[in-house]
């Protein structure tokens, strides 16, 4: 096992000013990203054919995956898809046309929709299957997944102020787990990525991860023997090891889910890479930051 060293920060040289204003400037950021993203498309991210609604084809070649299928089908549609995805452990491609794209009227979008797969025969395609989101549906979920996301960060709040019964420690995990949480959706939308629900259970798990490094720290600093930096020093070496090798594991898939064309691993992996990084970043400047003044100043006061 590869062990990894973790240098040890000397925090008295930074204010706490200057520790949080790295975070607070990334997090200011990403919240002009995504509200611009909300100004211009009506979503804060980039939703996918699960919440918005849609069709779905997926189509076979013979020499898929090649730049002349790729090619081939890129042209083949009278309606532009949303998304195109090669699966190459199947061969296949996965081709999704957006509702606002398809008429309203069933039997209308069913023809159309027979239409498109005539197309996608015609340039040499075989259509192995059709499917259907309605946009009704497609709501439905959206909010639910959203609500979910919303009751676990909600949970994880009550638990953490029931675990510390103080303002200060809980404020910090509370604000390092909601900053984790937006800064990767902000990367989404730069990077193209769409919100599934393969991407909401991404969102789901930085939380996990961004909670269990802060409580690792908090309890270092509030709960051990040792002076404030020493705990610090002590939380660190545990907490960046295993954010570090994270990191690794999810790169790792990243490059390999894309070498095999499987994208929503792929996107999962990027997001969980963002995620943990950012979390780095908002425990050990942040979160330091915050509980050094609570320790020093808030409450001596």
């Amino acid at each position: 096992m590869v062990q990894i060293d973790v240098p040890e920060v000397d925090y008295t040289r930074y204010t706490n000013r200057q520790l949080v204003a790295i975070p607070l400037a990334v997090l200011v950021v990403s919240l002009a990203v995504i509200g611009g993203w909300y100004v211009v498309t009506g979503a804060p991210a980039n939703l996918g054919v699960e919440f918005t609604g849609g069709a779905e084809l997926r189509v076979t070649a013979d020499d898929a995956g090649t730049d002349a299928a790729d090619a081939r089908l890129d042209d083949a549609f009278s309606t532009e898809p949303s998304s195109i995805q090669y699966i190459s452990g199947d061969g296949a491609y996965v081709v999704t046309f957006r509702d606002a794209d398809l008429p309203d009227d069933p039997e209308q979008r069913q023809e159309r929709l027979s239409a498109l797969s005539e197309e996608a025969e015609a340039s040499g395609f075989s259509v192995e299957s059709e499917s259907f989101v309605s946009a009704s549906f497609g709501a439905g979920v959206a909010t639910q997944a959203l609500a979910g996301v919303g009751v676990a960060f909600l949970g994880m709040s009550v638990l953490v102020f029931a675990m510390f019964r103080s303002f200060v420690p809980s404020l910090a995990i509370v604000a390092s787990a909601f900053s984790d949480l937006l800064i990767p959706v902000a990367m989404m939308n730069l990077l193209g990525i769409e919100m599934t629900l393969g991407t909401v259970a991404a969102l789901l798990m930085i939380i996990g991860y961004s909670v269990d490094s802060d409580i690792l720290l908090n309890n270092s600093v509030l709960r051990r023997t040792g002076g404030f930096y020493e705990s610090v020093s002590r939380a660190m070496r545990t907490g960046v090891t295993m954010t570090l090798t994270s990191i690794a594991a999810m790169l790792v898939m990243t490059v390999v889910a894309w070498l095999f064309g499987i994208t929503l691993l792929r996107d999962i992996g990027i997001i969980l890479a963002v995620g943990l990084s950012a979390d780095l970043m908002n425990t050990y400047l942040m979160n330091v930051s915050l509980l050094r003044w609570y320790k020093f100043e808030g409450v001596s006061r």
